[in-house]
């Protein structure tokens, strides 16, 4: 078995985008996800070691020296970290030759050639799940007998066959032992989850078909497969023995409500640990099983709402309808279930009328806090497909982050210039959090809560920050490598 380091890189600051994030630029509020998509292969090959330099605060300097104690180095990456993550797996063969050097993630596995080009230094690219994939190299097997990998032959790229789809997910190792091995809870931070928090994968797809929307498009696809609830009991079970000082547990399932009675049985053995837990969901979830899961621990759901506007979930097969949304919002308010609302400006048929409409819908519907992005065009999805076709891309973005990590407007449309739509943010943030109503209802959890009242200052003040940094630099200045192709949106 090689020895293997499975490397989140060091990117710009505040990069909040490495291997189990949706959201790939700097965010208002600092925040880290688990690198969930590294500790999985990363549990299959004994004796790796993960290391997630971001959260780390860890410069390429002080990974470097990694490069001479390993074989093989495993790196994620993603679009808008691409330009970046090449230049650390230059310095990382510069430092070590010898060292057996490939990219994961969804960047590189829908467009291989293009990333096994950028650099001499990339040996290989591993497509779709990559798990097994990364075991077969660690294990010494000829790159030609791996399916699922992308080569480089004499600089000549060389595609094998497809991996198989992974249909009984129970067979992939618990990634909480990598977590203890590894990581440092206590530097994974997000601010709609009590801290410290616990993320874990429960299944993988998502049968919706939004048109923006990443990793079913590239990785996971449109069929959830998921592991069985005894599994995923007994890991809870394990995890909170392991971590004593966890809060909350998250399941960063793409739509972990994709299957109510899977969810039910879940949430029914949670409740018996009594442990807290939240999870990403649609707003359709029906009263009687949001009363089931609130009952059993449920405390949080993030939902994609996307817009208040009927035809823009049209145009982007949401799947869903704002009075459907309405009505499950209103039902989780009734349960006292808070919800983390996730918006997006700038999708296909946005106006200055249908934003409007989505602030004072964000605003009726009134979840405990909101994300606000702007649409952005990932390779691999629909959505990119789509603004190519239509020339909506602009030519002038670069990357899909600015050089300081905040995300650009890259869609332009003749009736809704990118000045306009990255503009709408702000005005979002301040209509949504600065009414009376959010105001006090802040105010009142910070009085009932000392731990909430510095946090929530701190979160305030870096919020701030935030917004000027994105006025006085407007977002709009190409990252370093901006030749690379345009892609990316905040796949909720």
């Amino acid at each position: 078995m090689l020895k293997t380091l499975f490397l989140n890189p060091p990117s710009f600051e505040g990069f909040d985008g490495g291997a189990g994030s949706r959201y790939q630029a700097k965010r208002e509020i600092r925040s880290f996800w688990y690198p969930t998509w590294l500790a999985q292969p990363a549990a299959l090959v004994p004796g790796s070691r993960l290391v997630d330099a971001p959260a780390r605060d860890m410069s390429l300097e002080d990974v470097l020296p990694l490069a001479r104690d390993y074989e093989l180095a495993v790196l994620h990456t993603s679009t808008p970290s691409f330009p970046y993550d090449v230049r650390v797996a230059d310095e990382l063969k510069r430092a070590n030759p010898r060292l057996k050097l490939g990219f994961v993630g969804a960047h590189v596995a829908v467009q291989p050639d293009y990333s096994l080009l950028a650099s001499t230094a990339i040996d290989f690219v591993a497509r779709a799940e990559f798990d097994f994939t990364i075991r077969e190299i660690a294990e010494g097997k000829p790159f030609d007998s791996i399916d699922g990998l992308s080569y480089k032959i004499d600089g000549r790229v060389v595609h094998n066959p497809e991996r198989a789809i992974l249909r009984d997910m129970d067979v992939l190792p618990s990634v909480i032992d990598v977590y203890q091995r590894d990581l440092v809870i206590e530097d994974y931070f997000i601010g709609y989850l009590y801290h410290p928090y616990l993320s874990v994968y429960t299944g993988r797809g998502c049968k919706s078909r939004c048109t923006f929307c990443l990793w079913p498009q590239t990785i996971g696809g449109h069929k959830y497969r998921t592991r069985s609830p005894a599994n995923v009991i007994e890991e809870m079970r394990r995890a909170k023995e392991m971590f004593p000082q966890v809060k909350e547990y998250f399941f960063d399932d793409d739509t972990f409500t994709d299957d109510l009675p899977r969810a039910e049985e879940i949430a029914r053995g949670l409740g018996k640990l009594g442990i807290t837990w939240s999870c990403n969901a649609k707003g359709n979830v029906p009263y009687e099983t949001l009363a089931v899961l609130r009952d059993n621990g449920l405390r949080l759901f993030v939902v994609g709402y996307e817009s208040g506007d009927q035809q823009i979930l049209l145009n982007i097969k949401k799947g869903m309808s704002v009075e459907r949304t309405r009505q499950f919002s209103a039902d989780c308010h009734k349960l006292g279930i808070q919800i983390h609302g996730t918006f997006i400006v700038g999708l296909p048929g946005e106006t200055r009328e249908t934003i409007e409409k989505t602030i004072r819908f964000a605003c009726e519907v009134n979840p405990h806090t909101v994300q606000v992005s702007l649409a952005a065009t990932y390779p691999g999805t629909f959505l990119h497909k789509q603004a190519l076709e239509e020339g909506w891309l602009r030519q002038d973005a670069g990357a899909l982050v600015s050089g300081s990590g905040v995300q650009v407007a890259a869609l332009n449309y003749p009736h809704l210039s990118h000045e306009e739509i990255f503009g709408a943010v702000e005005e979002f943030y301040r209509r949504f959090y600065f009414r009376p109503r959010k105001i006090a209802e802040m105010t009142w959890e910070m009085v009932r809560n000392p731990e909430m009242f510095g946090r929530r200052m701190r979160e305030g003040a870096e919020f701030f920050r935030f917004l000027g940094a994105r006025r006085n630099k407007g977002g709009e200045s190409p990252g370093p490598g901006a030749g690379a192709p345009v892609s990316n949106s905040a796949a909720h």
